[in-house]
């Protein structure tokens, strides 16, 4: 809202429009870097305003505003991936997550090249054709072929946007044939895993926030993984086919994990599935991404993929705690086990 509340507050003057227009260059960059997508509304407004004003701005002044909007497009892509202002998405670290994110990219491109074709195109119209310019008014209203090309043209532009999308969707619905599956259960305000299939079938635990209680009270300083700790995280193999089952208990939760291209919702009384392979070493995490009551920014998900051999140990050691937590109900106790 300041953005469009200082926006308005700019006048295009014949007398100063080349040095607007230079002032907005160096602020469209500026803003890129600091609120990413409201610098699409940003520039927006201008075109809007410069529209609006046209017959009092010089042909330089629109090419500098033209090209200053292309460029903070340009700018959302080459800070995309910038570090600690990350604007985004996060490096994929799976099959899916990486098509995700090649898409993200490719559909920014091409709406950059929308957007300097339509505002190019509109601002040489409204500019060449003036009437300052002593331009002769058209007395045409419409044009048969233009209106056909204009509807064929996004046409073919949104198939071949929707092509690879849908081969994406489809191959994130696929959840056959995999390595591993765990049922993934939602509480109010923790998760239960239970390893159903696979290595490491039989072992089930609940995973629950372990962010000291001096933090979350303002008590002490506030560790770098702030509320994305837990005791108990998932732990999974590198490079196997991990099927993700999920459900609640009590309300509607949802597992999200954006390295892993990973948001499903889970409903009490229903099973929804995802999966993800990861694809090297390392820690992941999430957060339940469903509002599910006053905890709900205290569930967080924290996923470590590990090499086989390191998951086949923890699968070991998971097994034998499993073992020696089972009591025999046949077992006879003296008083002092009791």
């Amino acid at each position: 809202m300041v953005i469009f509340a200082s926006v308005r507050r700019v006048r295009f003057r014949e007398t100063s429009g080349a040095a607007d227009a230079k002032m907005i260059s160096k602020w469209s960059v500026r803003q890129s870097r600091s609120v990413g997508w409201n610098t699409i509304g940003f520039i927006g407004s201008y075109c809007i305003s410069a529209i609006k004003l046209g017959g009092n701005m010089s042909s330089k002044a629109a090419a500098r505003i033209v090209g200053a909007s292309a460029l903070g497009l340009y700018g959302e892509l080459v800070l995309a991936a910038a570090d600690p202002h990350q604007l985004n998405l996060p490096e994929p670290q799976s099959i899916i997550a990486q098509q995700i994110y090649d898409q993200h990219t490719m559909l920014l491109w091409i709406c950059l090249v929308i957007f300097i074709g339509v505002f190019g195109t509109m601002f040489y119209s409204v500019l060449k054709h003036r009437k300052s310019l002593d331009y002769p008014a058209a007395n045409f209203h419409h044009s048969t072929t233009v209106e056909i090309i204009w509807t064929i043209i996004p046409i073919f532009i949104l198939v071949g946007m929707a092509y690879p999308a849908t081969k994406t969707v489809i191959a994130m619905k696929d959840t056959s044939s995999p390595d591993i599956t765990i049922k993934a259960t939602g509480y109010q305000w923790k998760w239960g895993y239970d390893y159903l299939t696979g290595e490491g079938e039989g072992i089930s635990f609940l995973s629950n926030l372990s962010t000291p209680k001096a933090q979350i009270e303002n008590a002490a300083p506030k560790a770098e993984n702030y509320l994305l700790e837990v005791d108990n995280p998932v732990v999974v193999p590198v490079g196997k086919k991990v099927r993700i089952l999920l459900t609640a208990n009590d309300v509607i939760h949802a597992w999200w994990v954006p390295a892993f291209g990973v948001k499903q919702d889970a409903i009490p009384g229903f099973i929804r599935d995802a999966w993800f392979t990861a694809e090297k070493p390392g820690t992941y995490r999430g957060q339940c991404a469903e509002l599910c009551g006053k905890e709900h920014g205290f569930m967080p998900i924290v996923v470590e993929a590990v090499t086989p051999e390191q998951y086949a140990q923890w699968v070991g050691e998971q097994k034998t705690k499993l073992a020696a937590a089972t009591v025999d109900v046949n077992k006879e106790f003296t008083m002092d086990e009791l």
